[in-house]
């Protein structure tokens, strides 16, 4: 919203996601009797992220180029992950609104519901995370993990790719023996359905995955619980929910964050959506990121939850290859909790983070 223009335009990428999470804040926003507008901005596809990147840089190349169109007047805010919002973020843009938080977990996701613990030595595992790759080698180090790209549903497509390609083949293999075999009685045919009414009950996503060329077969992989479940995709894979204790999330993960100039657009979104719970919490979890540093390039989970007058933290950096890390839980005070969320990073610093950070950065240059 404007002085000028009653409609609040939201800037947004194409995504299934992004627009799943613009379509929570618009809903929001007309709960309030806002007019909301969605700008889809494109930023999808090879030669524009390169693009993106070059203009840019890597560091929320995506977040900045909804916020140039913003402050470009061609909308009032853009809609975000929150985890995606680079902590030292330009002043022209604030963080005014974020709403009521999704779930901020990891879950493993398999074609046929194995933990963790359950996977066979060497499987195969995808992430691009580095933070989710080093606590994943921590845990089990046989693992064999490899990287995984792509919007939600494309990742989890790849997964399901070869188990269900497997089956139609298996089905379609033992139709045509029931052909051949029409006229003998001792046949019985290993399955209650035809390979057509086998398809017919596949989920949309199974059926784009029968059709997808993969070239790694996944045993498993691992997502946020917040995108799987926004997208309704959690119906139709099997999970299972790492300990967020080990697995510490992203910070910011499973929160969407709105972004706009200081000013009255900010203070009426913020009015309208801000959940103050999530925006503690993820204050602290930024806060602990942002001076830590490294965050880019450094595997480091930070997890906050309000309970009561305390916000319980829990912060975990790794080294790339998960053999070293330094980790800890603290409760701090929520009067303070900007000043006492630098404390505590220092404290992790003076524990070894730094040491951990600083060779993660070497590493990664």
């Amino acid at each position: 919203m404007t002085s000028r223009d009653s409609t609040l335009r939201l800037a947004t990428r194409g995504s299934d996601l992004a627009l799943r999470q613009a379509a929570t804040v618009s809903e929001a926003l007309e709960s309030r009797r806002r007019s909301v507008e969605l700008l889809e901005v494109e930023t999808t596809g090879d030669q524009i992220r390169d693009e993106l990147i070059h203009r840019l840089g890597r560091t929320g190349a995506f977040v900045r180029a909804l916020d140039e169109r913003v402050l470009d007047g061609d909308a009032d805010a853009g809609v975000h992950s929150l985890k995606d919002i680079p902590t030292e973020g330009g002043e022209e843009m604030v963080v005014a609104g974020v709403p009521d938080r999704g779930p901020a977990g990891d879950l493993l996701v398999t074609p046929d519901g194995k933990t963790l613990d359950e996977l066979p030595d060497g499987a195969t595992v995808g992430t691009s995370s580095l933070r989710r790759e080093a606590q994943l080698r921590a845990e089990r180090p046989d693992l064999t993990v490899v990287p995984l790209r792509g919007n939600v549903d494309t990742r989890v497509e790849k997964l399901l790719a070869p188990t269900l390609q497997r089956e139609h083949e298996a089905r379609s293999d033992a139709e045509s023996e029931r052909k051949e075999r029409a006229d003998d009685e001792d046949y019985e045919h290993p399955y209650d359905r035809t390979v057509e009414e086998w398809f017919n009950d596949l989920a949309e996503i199974e059926r784009r995955a029968l059709e997808r060329d993969v070239e790694t077969e996944y045993d498993a992989i691992v997502l946020a619980a917040a995108g799987l479940r926004r997208l309704g995709l959690h119906h139709h894979v099997r999970t299972v929910e790492l300990d967020p204790e080990r697995f510490v999330p992203s910070p910011g993960q499973g929160a969407i964050a709105v972004t706009a100039p200081d000013g009255e657009v900010a203070e009426t979104i913020n009015d309208a959506i801000d959940h103050p719970p999530t925006r503690v919490a993820t204050t602290v979890e930024r806060t602990v990121l942002a001076a830590l540093g490294g965050g880019c390039v450094a595997p480091i989970g930070v997890h906050a939850t309000v309970q009561g007058s305390t916000v319980r933290t829990t912060a975990r950096i790794l080294s790339r290859d998960g053999t070293d890390e330094v980790a800890a839980t603290r409760d701090l005070p929520i009067h303070r909790h900007p000043d006492a969320a630098r404390e505590f990073a220092e404290e992790l610093r003076e524990q070894g983070a730094a040491e951990l950070i600083e060779r993660a950065v070497s590493e990664a240059e």
